[in-house]
């Protein structure tokens, strides 16, 4: 799951190198942060956030491929 973000964050952004993506686990429940460059921010949320929204929904169904549960964070970069 985390290489799936990473692949669909990296082919957005203009600065690959600054995609960062962490991976959480508790029992069945995945939490993937994906934090990019500052510049990038809106290419990966998209308008109205309907980018962030089709990674989350891609990412629910490879998760309940497998028996789990995700969810995808996108944190603002410091």
């Amino acid at each position: 799951m985390k290489n799936l973000v990473e692949y669909i964050a990296s082919s957005l952004v203009t600065d690959p190198t600054q995609v960062r993506v962490s991976q959480y686990r508790r029992g069945s429940m995945v939490t993937i942060k994906l934090q990019v460059a500052k510049e990038d921010m809106g290419r990966v949320i998209g308008k109205n956030g309907r980018i962030a929204n089709a990674m989350r929904v891609l990412l629910r169904v490879t998760a309940a491929q497998e028996g789990k549960r995700a969810t995808l964070d996108v944190d603002e970069p410091r």
